[in-house]
């Protein structure tokens, strides 16, 4: 890698780690904010979007720039095409974060309304998640990201037994409905995060050894 390669790459990467940072605390907070019914957190985390979609742009123009000055092969080409890939991905659990913040906004307005224990572990299960997936790009760590694929299928199930919980909730007393569905849509939110999580970790599989394992599920 030549010097002017090398220093390009730093600048991406500090860029993409100080979005990650970013996304990182809007996803705890919109959680936060959907738990405690903190309409104000809520609001925060959604103003933060804007911020999000100016640097994904940002970083997308740097790695475009990187690929026609350099014109990088092998390695140094995974790396930009990863660095792109991850790029979408975060800037799409920002999104999740704010979708989640949205619900919580409207769950101001229920206060009493029983929010399933399990939600909890599940945020913390896909907040884990993205940090291990993203210490796992920086260390170039394949097998800190297969742990992250393994971990997305108790967020799947947790997923699936919250909605059984709204279900039930709701059921018991219709008076809940709208608030079960904004419950319900949150844990979908939160799921589809790990998903994303998932998604990184098999582009640093791929980073580092050049194998594709999307769709694969044995790693």
């Amino acid at each position: 890698m030549s010097k002017h390669l090398e220093r390009d790459v730093q600048q991406l990467h500090r860029r993409l780690m100080n979005m990650s940072g970013v996304v990182e605390k809007m996803i705890d907070d919109s959680a936060l904010a959907f738990v405690e019914r903190r309409a104000d957190l809520a609001r925060h985390v959604i103003s933060q979007d804007e911020q999000v979609d100016a640097v994904e742009v940002v970083i997308e123009e740097e790695c475009l720039k990187i690929l026609a000055l350099h014109q990088p092969v092998a390695t140094d080409l995974r790396r930009i095409a990863t660095v792109l890939k991850i790029n979408v991905e975060l800037e799409r659990m920002a999104d999740l974060a704010c979708n989640i913040a949205e619900r919580a906004v409207s769950m101001h307005a229920y206060p009493d309304f029983p929010t399933p224990r399990r939600l909890t572990d599940m945020v913390h299960e896909s907040t884990l998640m993205v940090r291990m997936v993203l210490d796992a790009f920086v260390n170039s760590d394949v097998g800190l990201a297969k742990q992250v694929i393994l971990a997305d299928d108790s967020v799947d199930e947790n997923n699936r037994q919250i909605i059984a919980d709204l279900v039930a909730i709701m059921t018991d007393d219709p008076a809940y409905i709208d608030a079960g569905l904004h419950c319900f849509s949150t844990s979908r939110h939160i799921e589809r995060i790990a998903d994303l999580a998932t998604n990184i970790a098999e582009d640093v599989i791929y980073l580092v050894d050049g194998e594709i394992v999307r769709h694969q599920h044995k790693v």
